[in-house]
């Protein structure tokens, strides 16, 4: 069960899903997540297929077929049925099983079926994947949370489950969680979204946060030592006379004499008064009249025309869109909740109502009902039901980059001269007080905290902030760098890189972040396979030889993830080894070479190398970049602390004492036991 809210907590154990931190801690702008921690999933940014240009056409072949609940039933029940098989295809252990959780069809018959994992019984938090068939039957490629290999030596917990809930209370008493007690008691999962997979103990934790918001607190417990091993929280914070939007109409149903706010034209998606309350669904709108509201907080209803206006346009975004019905694809409609507390200053979509939650305002005077937000705020649902992108980490920041980039849509979608599109997000609801947007897409520095471009520690800045990589590359795809008017309102995005990125279109740009988001992320999906996963995308739909193709590349380069084709431009040239180098556990270094040749003089000051290694437990390796001449440059160190997976980063180099030409090595060592990988590949660039 996952919720989630628009703004973020200060406190740094709280995942709660914000729109933003300033100010007032607590707008849910946020989707939901699913449970893990950043990884990088499997496949290479060369894994699009080749495809013929279309000169911006989208291949016929690669657009995902509209199902009817029944079709996509029958797949789900399909890949269930031959779930034995393609565990042996994917060469799955003795003891682990797949779950068949969601399914997209192409219209070339290819198969995309996401799956959940466990390992003799028991859930793997972190082993989910999606795994493409073709029309023929074969198991294709498969987008995996973790590359780990999963065996448990013990499955016989040396820790009781009561040590891991108390341990779960005193986490969630110490964010300040008020009326706190554990939702349910804790069960034995396989933790594998970070590091070796270990058996664990996963507790929920409810109750109140400190701002009011709903608490789902998950805490997981190594089962041999009690030690904890992860938090995340599963809230995260997101004719009718609308405060926001104008006159709009609304779709309603008449019994008698009477109207209620139920769509049934949208899977009878249903708006309830909460009037003030925190708990239960509330009432549903009903009166004599058709018309709802008079545009202000005076009228109650008025929160309630803006909550079912963007339930439906989010509704008929996805629809015409992506040919999506509904949140989870299956025609069900969801519900919203207005004047959720007393001075709520949040939203929060909740997995386990299967709904929308709206709070007034600080004083009650400014619901959060906005159109953007609405759409931001469901679309946490899309993503707990298609990636369930992790809410912390690079995974978190793409969760909420998600959400900001379809609430985005959705606005744009709506074409309301009384809320024009943009690329401001929360705009409306002025949480700030002084009139400006909760984050900028086209900079989104400009909030005073959150990242234009991915750096090595970006995610560990709060979510909401180091979603400004996502929403960069999202508005430069679309629109392109420089400075320009769009609806009336001024933008000026830089890159990075100082280079300029011509935009495809806001229509592409979306186009390819669904189907990524759809086929390609998993639960702990990072930025480097967020890139992997769009270029396929773009590969898929477009063609690898595109325009399209091309500018997803320099998108992403331009905030500083990947780098251009051919090297960068700029007169800059890159050198690379995609060869793929063992290396062995807890053994001797091993190298990877390059041959720069055609260079005059002494290499850079600002030597970039790229490096790209699968590797579980980061932490256990040593990396160096050895000059032609022997001369040895320490690019990271071991760190018994660094459980992450993978690693996948830029590192400068002063190297301008080098000869530039000549024999380079990227030097790797596994420095403990029980992890391994490889090396995918690296690149020198010289500026």
């Amino acid at each position: 069960m996952q919720k989630e809210s628009v703004l973020s907590s200060s406190s740094p154990h709280r995942r709660t899903s914000h729109i933003t931190k300033r100010r007032v801690a607590g707008v849910a702008l946020v989707g939901v997540t699913a449970l893990l921690a950043a990884a990088v999933q499997s496949g290479a940014a060369s894994a699009a297929p080749e495809q013929t240009p279309r000169a911006g056409g989208v291949n016929p072949g690669a657009v995902a077929m509209k199902l009817t609940a029944s079709q996509r039933a029958e797949l789900i029940r399909d890949a269930d049925a031959a779930k034995a098989t393609t565990a042996r295809d994917l060469g799955l252990g003795a003891g682990e099983s797949l779950v068949a959780r969601d399914v997209m069809k192409d219209a070339d018959g290819t198969v995309h079926t996401r799956y959940e994992r466990t390992y003799e019984g028991l859930p793997v938090l972190g082993g989910d994947m999606v795994v493409d068939t073709t029309r023929s039957g074969r198991t294709g490629h498969a987008y995996k949370a973790t590359n780990a290999s999963l065996k448990v030596a013990e499955l016989t917990p040396a820790v009781a489950a009561d040590t891991a809930e108390k341990q779960a209370l005193s986490a969630a008493k110490a964010a300040g969680s008020k009326n706190t007690a554990a939702d349910r008691a804790p069960r034995k999962v396989i933790w594998a979204a970070t590091g070796r997979p270990t058996l664990a103990y996963e507790t929920v934790v409810g109750g109140l946060q400190d701002d009011g918001t709903p608490n789902e607190l998950h805490v997981i417990t190594d089962a041999a030592t009690g030690k904890k091993l992860y938090e995340y929280q599963g809230i995260e914070t997101g004719i009718g006379n609308t405060q926001y939007s104008g006159q709009v109409t609304l779709t309603t149903t008449q019994s008698g004499s009477n109207y209620t706010l139920n769509d049934g034209a949208r899977g009878n998606h249903k708006t309830y008064n909460l009037n003030r309350g925190t708990s239960g669904t509330g009432t549903l709108f009903s009166q004599t009249s058709d018309t709802w509201g008079n545009g202000t907080t005076s009228n109650a209803a008025t929160a309630g025309a803006d909550a079912h206006y963007g339930a439906a346009e989010t509704w008929d975004f996805y629809k015409n869109t992506f040919g999506r019905s509904g949140i989870k694809n299956n025609g069900v409609g969801a519900y919203s909740r207005v004047h959720y507390g007393n001075s709520y200053v949040n939203a929060f979509w909740d997995d386990g109502c299967f709904c929308m939650t709206y709070g007034d305002g600080s004083g009650n005077a400014d619901p959060l009902t906005a159109l953007d937000v609405a759409g931001h705020e469901m679309s946490h649902g899309v993503t707990s039901n298609t990636a369930g992108l992790n809410y912390s980490g690079e995974s978190g920041g793409l969760n909420e980059a998600t959400s900001d980039i379809f609430g985005t849509g959705v606005e744009f979608y709506a074409n309301n001269s009384t809320d024009v599109g943009d690329y401001l997000i929360g705009e409306k609801i002025d949480i700030n007080g002084d009139g400006t947007p909760l984050r900028y897409m086209d900079k989104p520095s400009k909030d005073g905290a959150s990242k234009d471009s991915w750096y090595s520690g970006v995610g560990n800045v709060d979510v909401h902030y180091s979603s400004g990589v996502a929403n960069h590359f999202f508005y430069l795809l679309s629109e392109g760098s420089g400075a320009k008017v769009i609806n009336g309102v001024s933008y000026n995005s830089p890159t990075s890189d100082g280079l300029p990125v011509t935009g495809i279109g806001r229509d592409k740009a979306l186009q390819i972040w669904y189907r990524a988001l759809t086929t390609k992320f998993t639960s702990t999906t990072n930025y480097a396979s967020a890139r992997t996963g769009t270029l396929a995308a773009a590969g898929e739909l477009y063609g690898t030889t595109s325009a399209e193709y091309t500018a997803v590349q320099n998108a992403w380069a331009a905030v500083n993830v990947g780098s251009r084709p051919g090297g960068g431009g700029g007169g800059g040239t890159s050198f690379e080894n995609t060869a793929d180098v063992s290396i062995p556990d807890n053994g001797a270094a091993v190298t990877s070479s390059i041959t720069v040749s055609g260079r005059t003089g002494n290499a850079p000051s600002n030597l970039a190398v790229a490096v790209d290694i699968v590797h579980t437990w980061r932490g256990d390796l040593q990396i160096d970049l050895v000059a032609p001449d022997g001369s040895t440059y320490r690019l990271k160190s071991t760190s018994s602390s660094d459980s992450a997976d993978n690693v996948n980063t830029t590192y400068t180099v002063n190297a301008s004492s080098e000869v530039a030409n000549g024999t380079w090595k990227l030097k790797v060592q596994d420095k403990a036991a029980q992890d391994t990988g490889y090396i995918n590949s690296w690149k020198l660039t010289f500026p």
